[in-house]
């Protein structure tokens, strides 16, 4: 199964880890360089969860990230997943 939330659909992105190297200013250095930049990958928080919808008397399971967890609280289940297409 694709690594995407089903509510707000987040994936994966891609950026860059930078590797620095030196002694700081503060510390007496002549300060921080960059040396090389390396390809990372970003993964979403996903959580794979069974939410009850009160209006359906039934369990609905979803993979979501832990915002859309947050929007779920906040606006309701049947709200949220009937906009997303999964009821």
């Amino acid at each position: 199964m694709a690594k995407v939330c089903q509510i707000t659909g987040v994936g994966v992105t891609r950026g860059h880890h930078i590797h620095r190297s030196g002694k700081a200013k503060k510390e007496g250095g002549i300060g921080k360089h960059i040396t090389k930049r390396v390809k990372r990958v970003i993964f979403p928080n996903l959580r794979q969860k069974r939410i009850f919808v009160p209006e359906l008397n039934q369990w609905v399971s979803v993979k979501l990230t832990a915002r859309a967890l947050k929007t779920l609280d906040k606006n309701g289940a049947y709200k949220t997943l009937k906009a997303a297409g999964l009821i």
